[in-house]
C-alpha cells in the first residue's frame, strides 16, 4: 500500500484524474442539457461509440486532428437528431429509443471500422493531440504542470464547465431548456416552442457526446478499439443524477470517478500480492452504484422527464 500512496502523491496522479475526467465530463453535461429539457438519452453510450470510431477515421484519413473533432461532433448532433425525432417529435419511449440508438450507433460502428480499415492484426493508430502547456501558469508548482500542461480537449471541457452554467443559469435560452423539462405546458402558453428548444438541446447533448468520444481516440488512446467507451457513457448518466443536474456539480462527481479509476490503475500497477486486476477494475463501477444508492434517494429530476409533450392533449 505504501507503493500507492507515494503514486498518488505525484503530479502524474493528479494529471491522470484531469484527463480521465474529460471525456465524462463532456458527456455528462451533454446528458445533463438533455434530461434538463426532458428527454432521457439511453443512447449515449453507442454514440460516444459511433463518435469515437467516426472522429479516428476523419483524422486517419485526413490527417488533421481538429477535422476529426469536428466530425465527431456533427455525428453527435446527427445521432442527437435521431433521438429527437423519434422521442420529440413522435414521442416514442425514451428508454426503448435510447437503447435503440445504442445498438444501433455501435453495429454502424463496427461495421464501418471493418469496411474502412478491415481486419488487421495490428489495430491502426494515429498520432494524436499532444499536450499544450500555458506559459506562466504551467510553472505553478504541482498545479501547473497537472491542470496545464494538458491536451486542448481538456482545456476546452474546463471551460465548458462555466459556460454551460452560464447558458443554462443566465441566458433566456437556458431558462427556456429548464422551462420545458419542468412544466412544458407553461412553457408553450408564454410562447416558447417546446418541440424545438427540446430539439436544440438533444442535439447539444449529442454534439458534446462526440466530443467524448473524440477525446478518447484522439487524445487518451490514439486509436479506435470495441472497447474505447467501456461503459464510460453509462456512468455519464450516473454522473448526472450524482451531481443533480447541475453543471459544476456534474463535473465534481466526474472528477470523483476519475480519481477512484486512476486509484484503481495505480493499484493494479503497484502489483498488491495476487489480487486479480478484475477486481480493480470494478472499483470505479461499485462506487458509481454506491453513490447513486445514496444520492438518488434526495435527488429531484426535472418534472416532465420521460414525458412526451404533445400540445393537443391537456
Amino acid at each position: 500500500m505504501s507503493a500507492v500512496f507515494e503514486q498518488i502523491f505525484q503530479v502524474g496522479f493528479l494529471a491522470a484524474i484531469i484527463r480521465i475526467a474529460t471525456p465524462l465530463a463532456f458527456a455528462t453535461l451533454g446528458e445533463m442539457f438533455s434530461e434538463l429539457a426532458g428527454v432521457l438519452n439511453l443512447g449515449i453510450e453507442g454514440i460516444m461509440l459511433l463518435c469515437a470510431m467516426a472522429g479516428f477515421t476523419a483524422a486517419s484519413l485526413s490527417g488533421s486532428l481538429w477535422l476529426g473533432v469536428l466530425a465527431a461532433v456533427l455525428v453527435g448532433a446527427l445521432m442527437g437528431a435521431l433521438h429527437a425525432l423519434f422521442t420529440v417529435a413522435l414521442g416514442l419511449s425514451q428508454h426503448v429509443c435510447g437503447i435503440g440508438v445504442t445498438l444501433f450507433s455501435s453495429g454502424l460502428a463496427y461495421f464501418l471500422y471493418r469496411l474502412i480499415f478491415g481486419q488487421q492484426s495490428v489495430p491502426p493508430s494515429i498520432d494524436g493531440f499532444k499536450p499544450v502547456p500555458i506559459p506562466l501558469l504551467s510553472d505553478i508548482p504541482v498545479l501547473g504542470p497537472a491542470v496545464f500542461n494538458q491536451f486542448a480537449l481538456v482545456y476546452l471541457a474546463i471551460i465548458a464547465v462555466p459556460l454551460a452554467a452560464f447558458v443554462l443559469y443566465l441566458t433566456p435560452w437556458g431558462l427556456s431548456v429548464r422551462m420545458v423539462g419542468e412544466n412544458p405546458r407553461a412553457a408553450d402558453s408564454a410562447g416558447v416552442g417546446v418541440i424545438a428548444t427540446r430539439f436544440q438541446a438533444v442535439i447539444l447533448g449529442g454534439a458534446l457526446m462526440g466530443l467524448a468520444g473524440a477525446f478518447l481516440t484522439m487524445a487518451q488512446f490514439n486509436a479506435f478499439t470495441f472497447g474505447v467507451v467501456s461503459g464510460r457513457g453509462w456512468v455519464a448518466i450516473a454522473l448526472v443524477v450524482f451531481g443533480r443536474w447541475d453543471p459544476w456539480r456534474s463535473a465534481g462527481a466526474a472528477l470523483l470517478f476519475a480519481f477512484v479509476d486512476a486509484l484503481q490503475l495505480r493499484m493494479q500497477a503497484s502489483g498488491l500480492g495476487h489480487i486479480p486486476y478484475e477486481a480493480f477494475l470494478m472499483l470505479p463501477f461499485i462506487f458509481t452504484i454506491v453513490a447513486m444508492a445514496f444520492m438518488s434517494r434526495n435527488a429531484v429530476a426535472p418534472s416532465a422527464l420521460l414525458k412526451p409533450f404533445r400540445r393537443e392533449e391537456r
